[in-house]
């Protein structure tokens, strides 16, 4: 038996829907897609609530299952799939194609995230670490709550109300006034770090891949910084193998100097917040942010007060304070904790705090040695200082 899923757009249907519908003997879809089109007579009506009877129902009898726009993009063809269906597709226009239409703007450097039926958190760290995002939204992960998540990074959002429908709207506001608002349940958000910015000229949709073009554990020198107050590029690789900064996490720099830990995590595609008590240092993590096209948050505080009420991390690197500041950390229960130590006596109170907390706490001390060249054009053996790395996992 043929199982034919059909993308609505408004009250259009693509080609070879008619005659599909009219054909089945199960017609299967939101209330509102039910009501736009001709069901005929013989035909059983399921309206989507639980999935799961619905997929029961389709086993073994010509149906139709309607969908929004293109079934196929963050859609119901995905679902049909894994149940063991193979449905025929007949898409429309999905929402994102129609919203960035409307908008008249490109949108091949647009990420495209999705909060429908998937946890919120990870759409808006991708809306704070990139320029452009679009999100598919659900109720109670829309546009108000997008906003309220966005307080602190510079956005503004362009929020489109039923696409297609009769009430389509669309409005341009600061993220802080759209956590203000009642919206629309059929909402697409695009989220802005400068609205009138041209759109980047790239060659893979999405904007640029990570890792960035020059790898990680970049040199010393690639970063400003006072009299040397630097993570060393082997303690940074070690330190992102374990922070293991990715597209959809939130990761906080504590301490962070010149903030070449935070730069090195928003460059592999992760939201960074970093906090740092100087404020020669605050200017210098902007300052390094900028030189590599990359955002970071900057917290003017000294740890563990300046942490309270920030956005909750994903992991964190600890590269400055003592053992209150990784008591502080491990409150906040990010999945992945790294900590950096140059004095000894703070080893053993910081990984006693991390076990405490619930932390599975392996460690290594790192003692590299550089290659030098002398005079002469001969190379010796420079060593760096030697630094203990505690990382704690959930």
């Amino acid at each position: 038996m043929t199982l034919t899923v059909v993308g609505v757009d408004g009250g259009s249907l693509p080609p070879g829907a008619a005659s599909a519908i009219a054909a089945a003997e199960l017609v299967v879809g939101a209330a509102r897609h039910l009501a736009s089109v001709a069901v005929p007579a013989s035909a059983e009506r399921v309206e989507l609530g639980p999935v799961e009877p619905a997929m029961a129902a389709l086993t073994g009898r010509r149906a139709v299952v309607l969908a929004s726009g293109d079934p196929g993009f963050f859609g119901i063809v995905r679902l049909l799939r894994e149940h063991g269906h193979e449905p025929v597709v007949l898409p429309a226009r999905s929402s994102v194609q129609v919203f960035f239409a409307r908008l008249g703007r490109s949108w091949d450097d647009v990420a495209v995230v999705s909060a429908h039926g998937r946890a919120l958190g990870p759409a808006v760290n991708v809306c704070r670490a990139r320029p452009a995002v679009a999100v598919l939204t659900a109720p109670g992960a829309g546009p108000a709550e997008i906003g309220a998540a966005l307080d602190g990074w510079p956005r503004t959002l362009v929020v489109a109300e039923d696409l297609g429908g009769t009430g389509e709207r669309l409005t341009t506001l600061p993220a802080a006034e759209a956590a203000a608002r009642d919206w629309d349940p059929l909402t697409v958000v695009l989220s802005l770090r400068d609205p009138d910015a041209v759109p980047a000229r790239g060659w893979m949709a999405g904007g640029e891949p990570v890792p960035p073009p020059g790898g990680w554990a970049l040199p010393d020198a690639a970063f400003e910084h006072r009299a040397g107050m630097v993570t060393k590029a082997e303690v940074r690789a070690l330190a992102l193998a374990r922070l293991a900064p990715r597209p959809g996490e939130l990761v906080w720099d504590v301490g962070a100097g010149s903030g070449s830990v935070a730069v090195e995590c928003a460059r592999l595609g992760a939201a960074v917040l970093a906090v740092e008590r100087r404020a020669d240092d605050t200017a210098r993590v902007a300052a390094n942010a900028t030189a590599h096209g990359v955002e970071v948050r900057v917290v003017a505080g000294a740890a563990p007060a300046a942490l309270a009420g920030l956005a909750q991390p994903d992991a964190v690197f600890v590269g400055g304070g003592g053992p209150e500041v990784v008591a502080a950390v491990a409150a906040a229960g990010p999945a992945r904790v790294v900590v950096a130590l140059a004095a000894l006596d703070r080893i053993a109170p910081s990984r006693a705090l991390l076990q405490d907390a619930g932390y599975r706490v392996e460690g290594v001390q790192l003692a590299a040695s550089r290659l030098a060249e002398l005079p002469d054009g001969a190379v010796r053996l420079a060593a760096t200082n030697p630094v203990t790395i505690l990382w704690g996992t959930r």
